[in-house]
């Protein structure tokens, strides 16, 4: 996601500051350090305002200088598919990292030259289009209620969402199966100076966006 000209920018300053010492090759990259890269570009790229695809696609790593100096070393397995699995959810387990797999090389579905129509699997999708966020709720989060004190049972499951509307929709679902009244709690815009605390207090140093960032909402039974 990072545009090129940040990483264009750290290699100049390097060679600037590595050059000037005498020790570095000028066809080096980094300053002669070692600098690993982590990402895919079948995934989120440089986000432009207004810009066109080709402007887009010229933002990215591959498009820099750097890339031809870069060395790729691809991984092929999905690590986070094989964590903790049963063996009798293994093979089901292989069949959905095959088909992300292909999914993110463009094996699926029509041609794709920038839209393309893609098949997912039923066993995937919401059938329930009256109301599919409760369905959705439903099927992460069967018997909450009677779960409500497991810890485990809510560290096994979350819900993703693409929008911070539907976070706060599915969020107001979930909240309003619980029973009891609602409590809100309101984070604070200002700093209560701890008496003694700190000698030299500098209020200045805490942003207001860090004070007042957090908004709980929270049910008493």
């Amino acid at each position: 996601m990072v545009h090129r000209h940040t990483f264009e920018a750290l290699d100049r300053s390097m060679n600037d500051i590595f050059g000037s010492q005498g020790i570095i090759d000028s066809e080096m990259l980094f300053g002669g350090k070692v600098v690993v890269f982590g990402g895919d570009f079948r995934q989120i790229l440089s986000v432009i305002p207004n810009a066109s695809r080709q402007d887009i696609v010229n933002a990215s790593l591959s498009s820099s200088y750097i890339w031809e100096k870069c060395k790729v070393i691809r991984l092929t397995k999905n690590m986070r598919l094989t964590v903790d699995n049963q063996a009798s959810d293994i093979e089901q387990t292989r069949i959905f990292a095959n088909w992300i797999l292909d999914l993110g090389e463009g094996k699926v579905g029509s041609v794709n030259d920038g839209e393309a129509i893609i098949d997912i699997p039923d066993d995937l999708l919401i059938i329930d289009s009256t109301n599919p966020i409760s369905a959705l709720i439903d099927f992460v989060y069967p018997s909450i209620l009677v779960n409500v004190k497991n810890s485990s049972y809510f560290q096994e499951r979350a819900i993703l969402a693409p929008k911070h509307e539907v976070v706060q929709e599915i969020n107001d679902r979930l909240l309003s199966l619980f029973p009891g009244d609602e409590k809100e709690y309101l984070s604070s815009d200002s700093l209560c100076e701890s008496e003694h605390l700190h000698e030299q207090f500098d209020e200045t140093l805490y942003s207001p966006d860090v004070l007042n960032g957090l908004k709980l909402s929270g049910f008493t039974a």
